[in-house]
Parts: C-alpha cells; structure tokens; sequence
C-alpha cells in the first residue's frame, strides 16, 4: 500500500470514531522523516485510545506495522509512527498548545475535516 493510500486511510478511521479537526499535510517535499501528517483531536481520552487502537489494528491487518509510538492518552498528545505516515492524536488543549499547522505551513494540506 502506497503512503497516501495509509493516510488517506487513517483519515477515514479518524472521521468514523468522530475525531474533531481532521488534517492530511504533504510533507514529502520538506521532510526527510516522512511523507505525511494525519493530525487530529480526540474529545476524551477514551476517545484518543480507541483510535489509536482501531488505527493499529485495522493497519497491521493490511500488512502494516506501528513503529514507535510516543506519548500517552492522559498526555494530550499521541504519535503513531506508521512509516511513511505520522498520526498526532491531540486534545484540544494540546493541539492548539503544538500548533502543528503552524509549524508546517509550508506543507500542502491536502483534506481537512471541521
């Protein structure tokens, strides 16, 4: 499975468990780490590890692995490390703190999901 096929696919699990702010950047052209960002918010903790659960059960059963997570649901901030695609689950509070648009406005923002 090609990196935009990932990451349009944890997009699609983001938006079926309800995650709040939706965003796909592009980052190919500015990073040498990864090719994308999925960057989304969780309502409740409970929330952000349902998702970060389903993500990697539904990934690892199409072949593809979770790298090294970092962070913890209680923190308000979550990373999935899937490659090519990085997940950042945030809590509100967390994710206007990070500011990660911001910080890669040079990126292409390719779907976002209000």
């Amino acid at each position: 499975m090609k990196p935009v096929e990932i990451a349009h696919n944890l997009v699609y699990i983001a938006s079926d468990l309800q995650a709040e702010d939706i965003v796909l950047l592009d980052i190919s052209q500015i990073s040498s780490f990864a090719d994308y960002f999925v960057i989304l918010t969780a309502g409740t903790n409970r929330q952000s590890r349902a998702m970060r659960d389903d993500m990697v059960r539904i990934l690892k059963e199409q072949g593809i692995r979770l790298g090294y997570p970092e962070g913890r649901s209680d923190s308000g901030w979550m990373l999935l490390d899937f490659g090519d695609v990085i997940v950042h689950i945030f809590s509100a509070e967390k994710r206007q703190y990070y500011n990660l648009e911001e910080l890669w406005a040079n990126a292409a923002q390719i779907i976002a999901i209000h």
